[in-house]
This record gives structure tokens, sequence and C-alpha cells, in this order.
């Protein structure tokens, strides 16, 4: 079981890959962290390179693949933009101001930083 931000990962266990962060490192989060999902009780969806997955976090926070007909806030970049992020949390502002990372809800986009630290 994955615990700790993802700075703390070695490279090698790094989820530059986008599969293994939505499948296996973020419900892992959302599982040892009940109060997160109940802080954000939100509906995400990311949208990386026309690939979709839906992150509900307003009942016990689950991760699926495919987007959700309400979200309230879709996220979209390019994979490799979203995989660098992963390994380098920090750099989420940057890729925001330069346009490579979209949210449609900056409030609830700002709040996604609880989930990667």
């Amino acid at each position: 079981m994955r615990t700790g931000s993802l700075a703390d990962r070695s490279t090698e266990d790094l989820m530059g890959d986008v599969n293994d962060f939505f499948g296996n490192w973020l419900p892992d989060k959302l599982k040892n962290n009940p109060d997160l999902v109940k802080s954000i009780n939100a509906i995400y969806v990311f949208d990386l390179d026309g690939d979709k997955w839906t992150v509900d976090l307003t009942g016990d926070g689950t991760v699926a693949e495919g987007a959700h007909d309400e979200p309230g806030c879709v996220v979209t970049a390019a994979k490799g933009d979203f995989e660098n992020m992963l390994d380098n949390p920090s750099s989420a502002m940057m890729l925001f101001m330069s346009g490579k990372l979209k949210v449609t809800n900056v409030g609830l986009g700002i709040s996604l930083q609880k989930l990667l630290s």
C-alpha cells in the first residue's frame, strides 16, 4: 500500500503513469483519508489527451474511468504534462499559468493540491 506524498516516492515507484495514479495511488489515498474526501466534497473529471477519469469526492471517494455527466470541475491537460505534475506537484501553478493545465472551476482546482500532497 502506498502512503505519503508523491514527492516521497522513488522515481521508479512514482506514478509518472496516469493509470497507476488513478488505478492505485489515488484510490488508496482516498480510502485511507476519508476526512480528505469530506473536506473537498466535489466531483472532478480529468481529461488527459482524451482519456477521462472521474474522481467523485461526494461520498466515499471513488475513482473510475470515464466522464461524469455533471462534474464540479473538469481538469484538462496533456498526459505528459499531467505526469510531470505528478512527479513534481509544485509545477501545477506553472502549468496552469502557461495554459497547459486548465480547470473549469479555479476554487475546486486549488483543492486538488490536497490530493497530491
